[in-house]
């Protein structure tokens, strides 16, 4: 399954995914001269964000579109298209960062193991995900708006992978990283003016509806705006329920 993304949109409507992942970057505490993967890299702010530091970056993203904009934007960066499921780097990293990306990865063993075979001994892993509950009501609405309007809903086309801290501290001790930290925390999280909720709905859920004609699309966006309107709409602001899982894991 292959993710479509608006490069545009997530950057004028969604730059709250870089802003809040300005904080993990303090986590990473890139040192001069170090070798880092940025994975899941998106539109490279981020990656201009580490390098900034000193260190060496390397930006990889399963889209094309974003990683055109993110060459556009930072033309002195090093950014190439690879999905992280088809990664194969041995030992080149002093770390790994991810910032809002994993949970877009449903097959979470082999990116984990693909992780730490790119990275050096002693080298760590670094990272922030969608966790579990996250955006619950959200994705409530669309189910529930799909049934109203007589829309079939296939969890089939379902997008994300929200573990819990100890389901995902599993995977990665399977894989041989030493976990120094993991924490699962909530996040409520303001989405941009009054058509915040539409837009996050334009954004990320391609997915789930994309055997929709354009017409339907906004139904459903309407549907899930009167749905939701009661418990995530604020003083004229739509606060979207995230769950973030956050950590940081050596090999």
């Amino acid at each position: 399954m292959t993710n479509k993304w608006n490069a545009q949109l997530y950057d004028q409507k969604h730059d709250f995914v870089s802003k809040f992942g300005e904080s993990l970057v303090d986590v990473l505490a890139p040192l001069p001269q170090e070798v880092i993967l940025d994975l899941g890299c998106g539109t490279g702010d981020l990656t201009a964000e580490i390098a900034s530091y000193g260190a060496y970056v390397q930006g990889i993203d399963a889209s094309t579109e974003m990683i055109a904009t993110a060459q556009q934007k930072y033309p002195t960066l090093s950014f190439q298209t690879i999905d992280a499921t088809a990664m194969q780097m041995t030992e080149e990293f002093d770390a790994i960062f991810s910032n809002a990306a994993l949970h877009w990865m449903k097959q979470p063993d082999i990116v984990i193991n693909n992780s730490y075979h790119a990275l050096k001994q002693g080298g760590r892993f670094v990272a922030e995900m969608g966790g579990h509950g996250n955006i619950a009501s959200i994705v409530s609405a669309l189910q529930a708006s799909m049934e109203l309007l007589h829309f079939s809903y296939d969890e089939h086309y379902f997008p994300w992978y929200f573990p819990t801290a100890e389901a995902y501290q599993a995977k990665l001790e399977q894989a041989g990283f030493t976990v120094k930290m993991i924490t699962h925390y909530e996040r409520p999280t303001p989405l941009q003016g009054e058509a915040g909720l539409r837009n996050w709905l334009k954004m990320f859920s391609f997915n789930i509806l994309q055997r929709l004609s354009e017409d339907e699309k906004e139904r459903v966006y309407a549907q899930c705006e009167t749905l939701l309107k009661p418990s995530i709409y604020q003083e004229g602001q739509w606060i979207a329920d995230y769950y973030r899982l956050r950590f940081m894991a050596v090999k």
